[in-house]
């Protein structure tokens, strides 16, 4: 009886959700812009993607907890959500709050329909929230032998079986995003799993009526998709992930001008920078005795790689992704749980990141870092800038609060409005209006490390409103 009150439950949400999703959904499916480097959706919007980890949603929240969930990252301006079907910590065999686990049998080929309706309501809910879930058919310890729980329970065969099916099942859902590989390698040493991925890719995009937007989420260190994948016909983006295992200030900046610049161009970002609160030392001695990643960490990587040309950034929570409370084991000395977890800083920082990227015309922007002419750095000190492709104005990240000179040349307006906009509270607190030289130099209104600054040079002409309106 407790078990036909739970179907009739869901059922009740699901068809509730799906008439309340259809009137709201405005947006259309996600698509590459016309250069190759961007992202926009097919109703002609240009797409900023600001995306959250919530890798175990599926399997270890129930549905008024992920209601709490995706309202807080909607608040906050999260506009995709990065969520796993076949989760990592044992997804397959582990039921999720409903008692429901994926695969009856354990049987790739045989769905369970209990779990999937849970899944179904969430893609509904995320559109009711103008929300793109971003939908991880598998963790690759599904996929990669000896890389995970597992168990590996894929070859080209089943992996295309199931693709498909997933494919015709969200075919209508327009805020759909695929993302394979779940933090694995398509490719090391002599072992390559690629086909096993084609064949999901195949399946999905069959399945979905070729429709579908398809990505990777790869493993982390200086990797990128564009090294394995970028010639894969199914492939819409490629992604990084500078992550957590490798210490402070990882140069993800070069890895996305590395992507951008590459022949026959796919839009690129980093899909998993470092955790906030998150263990600093480097993989795989993860502990807390070096420290916590923190929201200034967050900024300094997400910021770099959007200003180096990434389409947008992926932000994650140690304790948010995993989804900790007191039901389930901590991981990797995760200090909070994730109810704890919503509000912390970072969070904060990254939604003030897009508020300022899409305050401006950013399809086409131009990295530039020989703006830069005195006070560039390296690692945590490197300054990243970007220009207009009209050349009507200009951002500068400043990760440490110093004097620097910039050159100015590239606008040919007589005169430039300065503004400084703060991205630990997303305000701009400062515009000045004065004649522009080629050189110019510029003072934050505070110096020193953890006091990161941009600076945004604006042609009067354009009148722009201030950064972050």
């Amino acid at each position: 009886m407790k078990r036909i009150r739970l179907l009739f439950f869901m059922a009740t949400i699901l068809f509730s959700t799906i008439a309340e999703a259809q009137k709201t959904w405005k947006n259309g499916r996600l698509r590459v812009s016309a250069d190759g480097h961007f992202l926009e959706t097919t109703n002609d919007r240009p797409f900023f993607w600001l995306g959250d980890t919530g890798w175990e949603l599926f399997h270890r929240l129930d549905f008024e907890e992920i209601q709490t969930y995706l309202d807080d990252r909607y608040a906050k301006g999260f506009n995709v959500i990065q969520a796993v079907i076949l989760a990592e910590f044992d997804g397959i065999k582990k039921p999720n709050r409903y008692g429901a686990i994926p695969l009856n049998n354990f049987n790739i080929e045989t769905p369970n329909p209990r779990y999937f309706q849970l899944v179904d309501t969430v893609v509904k809910m995320a559109a009711q929230r103008d929300m793109f879930l971003c939908l991880l058919p598998t963790w690759g310890d599904k996929v990669t032998p000896k890389w995970g729980t597992g168990p590996v329970i894929f070859n080209e065969k089943n992996a295309y079986t199931y693709g498909k099916w997933l494919g015709n099942r969200y075919k209508d859902d327009e805020n759909i995003i695929w993302m394979l590989g779940g933090d694995r390698p398509p490719q090391k040493d002599t072992s390559d799993w690629r086909p096993i991925w084609r064949a999901m890719a195949r399946g999905i995009r069959e399945g979905a009526g070729y429709k579908a937007f398809i990505t990777y989420h790869t493993w982390g260190g200086e990797k990128s998709t564009s090294q394995y994948l970028h010639k894969e016909e199914w492939l819409n983006m490629n992604t990084m992930q500078s992550g957590h295992g490798s210490g402070h200030d990882v140069p993800v900046w070069k890895w996305i001008d590395r992507d951008f610049k590459l022949p026959n161009p796919k839009p690129t970002l980093d899909a998993e920078p470092n955790y906030e609160d998150h263990p600093v030392n480097p993989w795989p001695k993860w502990n807390p005795k070096d420290g916590f990643f923190d929201d200034y960490d967050v900024r300094k990587q997400c910021y770099r790689s959007v200003f180096a040309g990434g389409c947008g950034v992926t932000y994650g929570h140690h304790g948010v992704w995993q989804f900790y409370s007191e039901r389930e084991e901590p991981i990797t000395y995760v200090d909070r749980s994730w109810t704890n977890g919503l509000d912390r800083p970072g969070a904060f920082s990254v939604s003030y990141l897009r508020k300022l990227i899409e305050c401006r015309p950013y399809i086409g922007r131009i990295y530039d870092p020989s703006m830069i002419v005195e006070g560039q750095g390296e690692k945590g000190e490197f300054i990243t800038a970007f220009r207009g492709k009209d050349n009507d104005y200009a951002m500068i990240y400043i990760p440490v609060g110093k004097t620097i000179k910039v050159k100015t040349s590239f606008m040919k307006s007589s005169d430039v409005k300065a503004w400084w906009f703060d991205p630990r509270i997303g305000l701009m607190v400062r515009g000045i209006s004065s004649y522009r030289k080629d050189i110019m130099s510029f003072t934050p209104p505070t110096k020193g490390v953890g006091q990161d600054w941009v600076l945004v040079l604006d042609n009067p002409d354009y009148q722009y409103r201030p950064p972050g309106k």
